[in-house]
């Protein structure tokens, strides 16, 4: 059963989707100005140093928390459809999940749709992943995180690493990820009035802002059409109340068949990337630790 705290969130989440339901267009501004101005308010306040860098081209943040190893880097993409968000929202769940893993985090600051399509997100993650290979971070010391659409782009700039034959990561973690543009999972429908977050009207919209004239079943844009052997270890967290809940679970029976060391976690009762809040929530809080301890593992083990 969920804790009282994750029960509160959920009702205040059914009440601003009766208060604001689904726009029939897509208001990227305002949407953007909300998430600025909402999402990292869930976040704990951490002791941590921000630097502004450019890293292979593209606009990052280091973030640098107490007790993290100098050698071991997570690299963290950020979710919002690909439309919104930034280091500057995710900040806290990026520096919450370094200071698990006890590591310093590289937050992207990729180029966004509709002023940017398909495939300018996957070009600067490449670009922003061989930058931390240059300045010689060992791949075995380097590790990928990311939620929602920050997880579907996880997984593409695996698969194009690995097609281009890159070093590849010692693990990463996908929060509630988004793996099938097409929309092809069952839980789209059966979990359509669970979700309080996400629905198919906008997400579709967004999508379509992010693919333009591309297939929504090209691997680099929906990674559940990928080709999947080579990954390293991966770790799912999703919620069972959530839209995407098939999109990991497909992936994750699709990685498992590749001969994929993967990880499925399906928390109980829980909403989309409710590790944002893990400030107020104590789910939040153990998935984050949970993840953390998981990346350590996998770190070391690829030494």
């Amino acid at each position: 059963m969920p804790s009282w705290q994750a029960s509160a969130m959920k009702a205040y989440m059914r009440f601003n989707r009766w208060r604001n339901p689904p726009a029939e267009t897509l208001d990227v501004a305002k949407m953007r100005a909300w998430f600025e101005n909402s999402i990292d308010r869930l976040a704990p306040r951490l002791e941590l140093e921000v630097e502004d860098i450019i890293a292979g081209g593209v606009p990052a943040e280091w973030l640098e928390v107490p007790g993290a190893a100098a050698d071991r880097v997570v690299l963290y993409l950020h979710g919002g459809a690909y439309c919104i968000g930034s280091p500057a929202t995710h900040r806290g769940l990026a520096a919450s999940i370094a200071q698990a893993a006890r590591a310093r985090a590289l937050v992207v600051d990729y180029r966004l749709a509709p002023e940017h399509p398909f495939p300018a997100a996957v070009e600067d993650a490449q670009a922003a992943y061989r930058w931390l290979l240059a300045e010689g971070v060992p791949p075995g010391r380097l590790a990928l995180a990311g939620d929602s659409a920050g997880g579907g782009l996880l997984l593409a700039l695996l698969a194009s690493q690995r097609d281009a034959g890159q070093p590849l990561p010692a693990a990463g973690v996908c929060l509630s990820p988004w793996t099938d543009l097409a929309f092809s999972g069952q839980s789209w429908t059966t979990m359509a009035k669970r979700d309080l977050l996400l629905n198919r009207r906008t997400m579709g919209q967004m999508a379509q802002a992010y693919l333009g004239d591309t297939d929504p079943r090209t691997p680099l844009a929906s990674p559940h059409y990928a080709r999947l052997e080579g990954f390293p270890p991966l770790l799912i967290q999703v919620g069972s109340d959530e839209v995407l809940l098939s999109d990991a679970q497909a992936f994750a029976q699709k990685a498992e068949a590749a001969g994929v060391a993967i990880d499925l976690e399906i928390w109980e009762g829980m909403y989309h990337v409710w590790h944002i809040g893990s400030g107020m929530v104590p789910e939040a809080r153990r998935a984050i630790d949970q993840a953390g301890a998981w990346l350590q593992q996998r770190v070391v083990e690829a030494q």
